[in-house]
């Protein structure tokens, strides 16, 4: 995780104060400075450029629209990266969903082995696979996970955005630790 100064990160929650409270001027300035970090982590995720940048620019179109809804309860960073992670899940499930049509149109014969071959153009495609089957099974379990395993947030960060006591999250996240690797074990 990336840590910013104390007054760069102090500033930036008053500019996110400032936009939820409906000023227009903040919000440019607040998106453009927290895209290069947006595009970062979500090019962690799906490493082939224009898929990050595309799952960037979801994250800048959810943050201009929902920033009403941000009440400060947690950072405006613990906010921005739930929307980042919900942004790089849907991208995956968008992007696995294109190459399932595009699968259609191919001869069986020429079909490539999924196992050996990524569909999704170099994304972590295990990784974002287990956390689709998660959010499948068990979607109390993907907020935490993300958050700490992904987004490397504190327990208690974590703890305040979800409104959940701390045994609560561990739990969740030693659940969802346990299925992903059950997960990517069997992929192996």
């Amino acid at each position: 995780m990336v840590i910013a100064p104390a007054d760069e990160q102090a500033d930036l929650e008053e500019l996110a104060k400032r936009c939820a409270a409906g000023d227009c001027g903040a919000l440019d300035v607040l998106l453009r400075r927290i895209r290069p970090e947006v595009l970062r982590r979500c090019g962690a995720a799906l490493s082939y450029r224009s898929d990050a940048e595309e799952a960037c620019q979801d994250v800048l179109l959810q943050v201009a629209r929902n920033i009403g809804d941000f009440e400060g309860r947690s950072k405006f960073r613990t906010w921005l990266y739930v929307i980042i992670g919900n942004a790089t899940r849907q991208t995956y499930r968008s992007l696995k969903q294109r190459a399932a049509e595009r699968a259609v149109e191919i001869l069986p014969t020429q079909r490539p082995d999924p196992r050996t071959t990524s569909v999704i153009a170099g994304a972590r495609i295990d990784l974002l696979e287990a956390i689709d089957r998660l959010e499948q099974r068990a979607p109390d379990l993907v907020a935490p996970f993300v958050l700490r395993d992904l987004s490397d947030l504190e327990y208690a960060e974590i703890c305040r955005q979800l409104n959940l006591p701390l045994s609560t999250v561990k739990f969740r996240i030693h659940e969802a630790r346990k299925f992903v690797q059950r997960y990517l074990s069997a992929d192996s």
